[in-house]
């Protein structure tokens, strides 16, 4: 019994492990995307339209 216990353990973690590593790898390369269009571009950064307020501010890091 522990050994099956261990064992499911060790495939949950394989398993969550692998979904951060995709996740990371994705933010990553969505950053990695837009600051090559930046550069194309010449631009200093994206402009987002707060719902809000109406008014444009730069894209944070965490959007």
């Amino acid at each position: 019994m522990a050994q099956l216990i261990t064992i499911l353990v060790l495939v949950f973690s394989a398993w969550w492990l692998y979904r951060r590593f995709v996740s990371d790898a994705r933010k990553l390369a969505e950053k990695s995307r837009r600051a090559e269009k930046e550069r194309q571009t010449g631009a200093i950064g994206t402009l987002v339209k707060d719902p809000a307020t109406g008014e444009y501010r730069l894209k944070r890091e965490g959007e």
